[in-house]
């Protein structure tokens, strides 16, 4: 599959070593003419079995196009977003990143995932290459446009150890930074955490971030490094809420939260202190309410400040940037597409509904990290809590009620989605229809909306209603699937 989130497939199928290092050469030669000279490529892989042939056919490919490679080996996709904005800093610019990883996709998937590092606030740059450049690295892909070197002309590799200190201590630095506290080391003083990292990327950057916060204790689970999924990598209910699983830890751990990373830990599902699953859904709006209280009690004005999401995100976010006069832009789904409209607005603060918080005073990627802290601001005494420390129910409870729903459907291929598009928007004529990507419809009567669209990462289309109720929710999707037929 390729799309905007870059090349993905099956490992020794669709996913070959051809196809990695063909790929990689063809972002490299990319990169070269955007550049004006051989770039230097910051590499992670998110450490899934059978990633080590991706690996190694990635830097094969890159060098053979006359790269120099900065390899952090395992490594989550944020901290990789990071180290690409550290390494322009030290290089003086002409750096880009690439991410090994297929994210919440099943154990046999495998990708590329390219970061360009260009525009931006406090230091940050490194997302997800827009629509058109990402059409432009395909192109180069299919046609096999690749600028081989010679041997003069072959790149180089350097390991860099750095990767996950310098992530974590960016997290610290923007909390201070923003006002949000006076030392961030403390936030976490009190509290027992429960984490699942699924055998992933963040690992080991999830427990130095929970450690640096003074967390008391972590109970840390999918912690191994045998590359091997424990459960059904995705951080839904579904997967977190069968015996054994988080939920569970977290009631019988008797911890204050539980935070659950996917495989590249872009992504963070949350467990309340009761062990009930809040989802990711709250991610991007709980964070939300903490960079904005931390904004307020700072004395930094709000009032007309741009949140940015996709059209599939929860209206949680527009309630809360309500409460502080600020506002929120929504974009096709895609975090490139968040991102670009992030840059051009100046927003402190983006997103998506799927556990992705975007910070840009660390990264401009969907950053677990970043919302792990926020969180936990919010519950301590010397964040949002003002001198009480807050349940994370608590919280959870002050924030406007609503259900989403989501569904998919197997596609043989993206263009059967069409139709199904266009008889839904035929449908729903007489609403708010935004075909910005697929069809999105406001139910402005009954505080609902609906999204039909093809995915960009799976073969699926994704079916997502939200309304006041679950019930509600389901029945706005009963109706499309008539529809549809």
């Amino acid at each position: 599959m390729l799309s905007v989130s870059g090349c993905r497939g099956v490992v020794g199928q669709t996913l070959t070593p051809e196809v990695v290092a063909r790929f990689a050469g063809a972002y490299a030669s990319f990169l070269r003419e955007r550049m004006g000279q051989a770039p230097s490529v910051v590499l992670g892989r998110d450490g899934r079995a059978g990633s080590s042939m991706v690996h190694h056919a990635a830097i094969a490919g890159l060098l053979g196009a006359g790269a120099h490679v900065v390899d952090l080996g395992v490594a989550s996709t944020p901290t990789i977003a990071v180290m690409t904005d550290e390494m322009n800093r030290r290089q003086g610019g002409h750096c880009a990143g690439m991410v090994l990883t297929a994210s919440h996709n099943p154990q046999a998937w495998n990708g590329l995932k390219c970061l360009l590092a260009e525009g931006g606030l406090h230091g940050s740059a490194a997302c997800a290459p827009s629509a058109t450049l990402a059409a432009g690295i395909i192109e180069r892909f299919k046609a096999a446009n690749v600028e081989w070197q010679g041997w003069e002309g072959v790149g180089s590799v350097d390991r860099d150890e750095s990767a996950i200190e310098t992530h974590v201590d960016r997290v610290m630095r923007a909390l201070e930074d923003a006002g949000m506290c006076a030392l961030a080391g403390r936030l976490g003083e009190g509290f027992r955490v429960a984490l699942d990292s699924v055998n992933g990327a963040g690992a080991a950057a999830g427990r130095m971030m929970l450690e640096s916060l003074s967390v008391d204790e972590v109970m840390h689970m999918g912690a191994g490094d045998d590359g091997l999924f424990p459960h059904p990598p995705e951080p839904t209910r579904e997967n977190l809420g069968g015996a054994g699983g988080l939920c569970d830890a977290v009631r019988e751990g008797e911890c204050d939260i539980g935070f659950a990373q996917d495989p590249d830990a872009d992504r963070l599902a949350i467990i309340d202190e009761q062990g009930r699953y809040i989802g990711e859904e709250y991610t991007l709006a709980l964070s939300a309410m903490a960079l904005l209280e931390g904004m307020k009690a700072a004395g930094t004005p709000t009032k007309g400040l741009a949140l940015v999401t996709n059209l599939s995100t929860s209206r949680m976010i527009d309630d809360i940037a309500a409460r502080f006069d600020a506002r929120v832009i929504r974009t096709p789904v895609g975090e490139a597409n968040v991102v670009e409209v992030m840059k051009r607005e100046g927003s402190p603060l983006g997103g998506e509904g799927n556990g992705g918080t975007i910070w840009p005073r660390v990264t401009y990627v969907r950053d677990s990290l970043a919302s792990m802290a926020m969180v936990l601001w919010l519950m301590s005494p010397l964040g949002g809590g003002r001198g009480e420390r807050r349940r994370l129910s608590a919280i959870v409870g002050e924030l406007p009620s609503y259900a989403i729903e989501k569904r998919k459907v197997d596609l043989r291929s993206k263009d059967q989605a069409s139709g199904a598009v266009e008889a839904i928007a035929r449908a729903f004529a007489k609403e708010k229809v935004d075909r910005s990507d697929g069809v999105w419809v406001d139910f402005a009567s009954r505080r609902s909306w609906l999204h039909v669209r093809a995915s960009n990462t799976e073969p699926i289309m994704r079916l997502i209603a939200e309304a006041p109720t679950s019930a509600q929710a389901n029945a706005l999707l009963d109706e499309a699937a008539k529809v549809i037929g």
